[in-house]
């Protein structure tokens, strides 16, 4: 996975954790909640993915898919001229994708959250702490992965370790 999408998917899960654990904590909202959110609730909504930084996550995605396209289409020097000019002929459609991902990130909490508890968060986003919040978000997530890679691969060992030793027990050599 190349470090934007690394960082995309932190900060997915940065904001995900807070919200899953509320979720968790909280009974399921009535139906008539769980519908079409309102323009308000969108409006804030758009507001939070910006004040968030979950938009500038948005920003470097469009640039490496051309990029994974480019070394995956060109097989000939010749062509690369050709293929750079196509690309920047398709930047507005690649923009309105990213637009279409914004709104959808923006839906979702619109969806999740009331209008009143969108505010609440959108607040924080702009107080100073969440504005700190945001700047160190980067710095965060990529410790964050570096510490996820290495945990993971820790808990994979201990497993592999943990599963021969209780095979053995019951008589299976495991390799």
């Amino acid at each position: 996975m190349t470090r934007p999408a690394y960082r995309l998917a932190a900060t997915l899960l940065a904001l995900a954790l807070p919200l899953g654990a509320a979720h968790a904590q909280t009974p399921p909202r009535p139906a008539a909640t769980a519908g079409q959110p309102s323009a308000a609730q969108l409006a804030v909504a758009r507001d939070i993915v910006t004040a968030s930084g979950m938009s500038r996550s948005f920003e470097p995605m469009i640039p490496a898919l051309m990029d994974q396209l480019k070394q995956a289409m060109v097989t000939r020097p010749e062509v690369t001229k050709d293929l750079d000019e196509v690309l920047n002929g398709l930047k507005p459609e690649l923009d309105q994708q990213r637009q279409i991902m914004f709104n959808t990130a923006a839906r979702i909490y619109a969806t999740s959250l009331t209008e009143a508890e969108l505010k609440d968060v959108l607040a924080f986003f702009k107080s100073p702490a969440g504005v700190r919040y945001v700047a160190t978000q980067p710095a965060v997530l990529d410790e964050l992965v570096r510490e996820m890679q290495k945990w993971s691969q820790g808990v994979a060992e201990y497993m592999m370790v943990r599963v021969r030793a209780e095979m053995g027990k019951r008589g299976h050599a495991m390799q």
